[in-house]
Parts: structure tokens; C-alpha cells; sequence
């Protein structure tokens, strides 16, 4: 019998009077509404070591531990002999350049070429149990066709250190974008609460009942008035922030039809992918303290395309 998924979130500061049902829903991004339903019908979420209820009221601080069982679709995922770009490794961590197209752990419809299938591999099975079976190591993640930078924790104290500097928000994360027209001003802050959208359960939205999310941006090339490199740094790791808060601003990322792209404004470029990079990620080792700082260059793809858009400038 396959050994439950466990997923466990410190509650972050600005969330108080949040549910526990709606806050484990984007924790556990990809994760199905029947699953988390399942696990609190059966007693299998805690606050604090006390099994609570979905509609539970929780706070800054708290942590929230729910024992998700697999669907009979899913199994505990097994090493394969994939490529990995390692930036960085130790006995605690590893730092993986993600390449496009490769999708962070397993879930419904996804086959046995993900990252974790990969890590497996190079790790021999080194890695934290925190999230097993199906996200062994996995603190945050990138969606499959983001690009560049993820931190995997090797072992349990390193998962839980790395999981507390996220929700404190004290890791350093810098993106690069290329979006959709010409931005009037050079940079800006947006600030916009960011929430599951109401009929769309695949997309996040811009709401006033969202939670909070910030995300500051910067130009760093223009391409005319077709597109524009951005550089962005989160101060908060909602999913898809970067794509929801761009496309809010009237910028969708170039290839980001889920947000907002139209590939008629440039019908004589081909955008490969949704065009986003985790370019720069700064950290406390999770276990000796050490400053980190690591940086992963514009993929091939990106650099082809910026030389296409260069006849628009």
C-alpha cells in the first residue's frame, strides 16, 4: 500500500482568518479539490497537532500538516536516468537550472520525465521525505515551462529550514520576463491579491478576497512597442504571480495564452513557450546559515527570440 503524500505549511504573516481548506488548496498546487476533501473528512489535517475541520479559521504561525492519499492513479514515483543542469550540491541541498518543458514533480497526466524523476536518479533517492511519495525534496517548484532556478532539499531538516524561508519570505528571487507591448513606466510595484479563480480551477486570478502578493518589475530592454524584457523580483510565492500580476497590468508574458496572450500582436514571431526565467536566487544555507547566491543565464531559447524581437526596436 502506497504511503500518503504529506504536505506541511507554516502559515505567513497577513493571513489571518484565512481558511485552512483554501490555504492548503494553493500550498498544494495541483492537488485536487476530491483529495484535500477526502483528507479532511477523515481526520488527516492538523493545525498545530489538533485535527481541525475545512472551514477551520487558522493564523500567522501555524502549521498546517495534511496527509493526502494517492488516487489509485498515482504511484511513488522511481529514479530515471534524465539529464539534470546541477548548479550547486552539497550533503543538504541540491540548486537545479530546470530546463523548459520539464515539469517539477509528478501529478495527474504527467509521465515519468519530471524533475523528481530526475533528482531520484542523481540523488540515489537522497532526498527529503517531507513531501513523499510523489514530491520527494520539493520546496517550491516552477511551472513546466518556466525556466532557470529551484532549490531541492536532500533531507528532512534542510526541507523544513528551507520551507520556514519561504513562508518568512526571506529568500531573494529574480525573474526575467519578456511580456506583451511597451510599459509606459520604467518600474513599478504590484500589489494585487492573488486567489484561485472562481470557475477556472487550473488558473489564479486577480480578487479582492485573493491573498496577499507583491511583486516589484523593472525594464530592462524594449523592443519597440511589441514587446518588453522585465525584470521582476516576488516578495511573496503565490502561484503563477508573475504571469497574473503582468497580464493585470496589461502585459501578458509572450506565449502565456492562459493569461492574455494573442499570438496575432506578433504573427510573424514564433514564441516557443511561455516566456519566464528564474535568473537569480539569493539564500541562507537552510543548516550551516551560509549566504548563497546563485545565477542561471538567459536559456537559448530566450536569446533567440530577443534577437528576433530587435527588429522592432
Amino acid at each position: 500500500m502506497n504511503e500518503p503524500e504529506v504536505v506541511t505549511f507554516t502559515v505567513p504573516p497577513g493571513t489571518a482568518g484565512a481558511r485552512a481548506d483554501k490555504l492548503l488548496a494553493e500550498q498544494a498546487a495541483g492537488v485536487s479539490r476530491t483529495r484535500l476533501k477526502r483528507a479532511f473528512d477523515a481526520g488527516q489535517v492538523t493545525q498545530n497537532g489538533a485535527v481541525i475541520a475545512a472551514r477551520k479559521k487558522v493564523g500567522p504561525g501555524d502549521v498546517l500538516r495534511a496527509e493526502l492519499l494517492l488516487e489509485s492513479f498515482e504511484a511513488a514515483p522511481v529514479a530515471r536516468a534524465i539529464p539534470l543542469n546541477i548548479v550547486f550540491e552539497d550533503a543538504d541541498i541540491v540548486v537545479v537550472n530546470k530546463a523548459a518543458g520539464m515539469v517539477t514533480h509528478p501529478g495527474s497526466g504527467t509521465g515519468e520525465d519530471t524533475l523528481v524523476h530526475a533528482l531520484l536518479y542523481h540523488c540515489k533517492n537522497a532526498l527529503s521525505s517531507v513531501g513523499a511519495p510523489l514530491r520527494p525534496g520539493i520546496v517550491h517548484r516552477l511551472d513546466k515551462e518556466t525556466s532557470g532556478l529551484l532549490i531541492v532539499a536532500k533531507n528532512d531538516a534542510a526541507h523544513h529550514q528551507l520551507a520556514a524561508a519561504f513562508s518568512s519570505r526571506t529568500l531573494y528571487k529574480r525573474y526575467l520576463a519578456l511580456v506583451t507591448g511597451a510599459p509606459a513606466r520604467d518600474s513599478g510595484s504590484c500589489k494585487a491579491p492573488i486567489f484561485r479563480h472562481a470557475t477556472q480551477r487550473t488558473k489564479m486570478a486577480v480578487t479582492e478576497k485573493g491573498r496577499a502578493a507583491h511583486t516589484d518589475w523593472r525594464v530592462r530592454q524594449r523592443f519597440g512597442h511589441a514587446a518588453t524584457l522585465v525584470e521582476c523580483v516576488i516578495h511573496t510565492g503565490r502561484t503563477h504571480q508573475i504571469r497574473v500580476h503582468l497580464s493585470h497590468l496589461k502585459h501578458p508574458l509572450l506565449g502565456d495564452h492562459t493569461y492574455g496572450y494573442k499570438a496575432n500582436r506578433l504573427p510573424q514571431i514564433t514564441v516557443p513557450r511561455v516566456m519566464l526565467h528564474a535568473a537569480e536566487l539569493r539564500l541562507k544555507h537552510p543548516l550551516s546559515g551560509e549566504e548563497l547566491q546563485f545565477a542561471a543565464p538567459l536559456p537559448e531559447d530566450f536569446n533567440h527570440l530577443m534577437a528576433e524581437l530587435a527588429d522592432f526596436r
